[in-house]
């Protein structure tokens, strides 16, 4: 059953990425879902993470991005991500446990950063326009997944020079 979760896990994040970039959209039809089944996955022990942390992680998923989402409307009146990075930083959270959260959203924001900066430099990004966080949050995730998110910690920081 543990590979067969693993499969769906995939499946899901690649097709919000690939949806996500094309109509800077993720779906709750796809999100949701996927939140569950790593609610479901950990309290059936078909993914290794305990249903505390499966749950703490679901819920400070959605929660800080959320509480970021606020504080960047109230300080420049924009929104600057969508309601959807929020479910899929749940649905992460869900999956990979509370503990994986920091390295998951510092991996996301570098590689947004720099894709975002380079397509600004090669004019591929116009004013007014934006880079759909989703894509990045999905890299993060299967990356997590194929090397552990202590990894990810480890090379972001490695690459920052920390």
């Amino acid at each position: 059953m543990t590979t067969l979760m693993w499969c769906g896990f995939c499946a899901a994040i690649i097709a919000l990425a690939m949806i996500d970039w094309d109509t800077t959209l993720l779906p709750d039809d796809i999100t949701l879902p996927l939140v569950w089944a790593g609610l479901i996955g950990a309290a059936m022990h078909w993914i290794n993470v305990p249903l505390f942390d499966s749950v703490m992680g679901a819920v400070a998923g959605y929660l800080s991005l959320w509480l970021v989402y606020w504080a960047f409307k109230l300080v420049t009146g924009k929104e600057g991500m969508g309601y959807g990075d929020f479910k899929l930083f749940a649905a992460l959270g869900a999956w990979f446990g509370w503990s994986a959260l920091v390295p998951i959203i510092l991996m996301a924001s570098v590689i947004g950063a720099v894709v975002g900066i380079a397509m600004k430099l090669v004019s591929s990004l116009r004013e007014g326009k934006y880079v759909p966080f989703g894509p990045f949050l999905a890299i993060a995730g299967l990356t997590a997944m194929a090397v552990g998110p202590q990894r990810i910690l480890q090379t972001v920081f490695g690459i920052l020079g920390l």
